[in-house]
C-alpha cells in the first residue's frame, strides 16, 4: 500500500468516526407527512380526446390553503359529456402545499348515464391523489391522461 493510499484510508476512517458521533435523525423526520384535501367541480367532454376543466380549493392540515384550477386531458376510446359537482380528493405524501401542484398520471374506465360517479387514485412521483365525485352526464370508454392542479 502506498503512503497516499494509507493517508486516504486514514482520512476516511477518521471522517467516518466523526460522523458516528453525530446523533442520527430518522430519514422521515425531514419529510413532514402533511395531508391535503381538495374540493372541486369539473365539467368536460370526450370523443377519443378527453378534456375537462374546473376549479376548487386545496386545504392542508398544516393550515396552508389555495384556490386551484384543474384540467384533465387525455385520449383513448371514450365518448361523452359529464359534470362532477362537489368532488373531493385526499392528497398524501407532501411536505407543503407546493407539492400538490403539477400533473398526476391518470388511467381509467368510465361508464355512466345521467348520474355519473368517479373514484380514482392518481400519482405524481411519491405524491398520491385519491379522487371521488358524483355528477351528471353520459360517459363511456377507457382512457389515459393527466389530471393537473395549478394555482388560480
Amino acid at each position: 500500500m502506498s503512503k497516499r493510499t494509507l493517508a486516504l484510508t486514514a482520512a476516511l476512517l477518521l471522517g467516518a468516526g466523526a460522523l458516528a458521533t453525530v446523533p442520527a435523525t430518522p430519514a422521515h423526520a425531514a419529510e413532514a407527512n402533511v395531508k391535503c384535501h381538495l374540493e372541486f367541480s369539473l365539467s368536460g367532454w370526450s370523443i377519443l380526446y378527453k378534456h375537462a376543466e374546473g376549479s376548487g380549493t386545496v386545504r392542508c392540515d398544516n393550515g396552508q390553503q389555495a384556490p386551484v384550477k384543474i384540467s384533465v386531458v387525455g385520449g383513448g376510446l371514450t365518448a361523452g359529456k359529464y359534470r362532477i359537482d362537489h368532488g373531493t380528493g385526499d392528497i398524501t405524501h407532501v411536505r407543503s402545499i407546493d407539492d400538490v401542484f403539477g400533473s398526476y398520471a391518470q388511467a381509467g374506465a368510465e361508464a355512466g348515464v345521467v348520474k355519473s360517479g368517479t373514484v380514482q387514485v392518481l400519482t405524481k412521483g411519491t405524491t398520491s391523489l385519491a379522487l371521488a365525485g358524483h355528477g351528471e352526464g353520459v360517459n363511456l370508454g377507457v382512457s389515459v391522461g393527466r389530471f393537473t392542479i395549478s394555482r388560480r
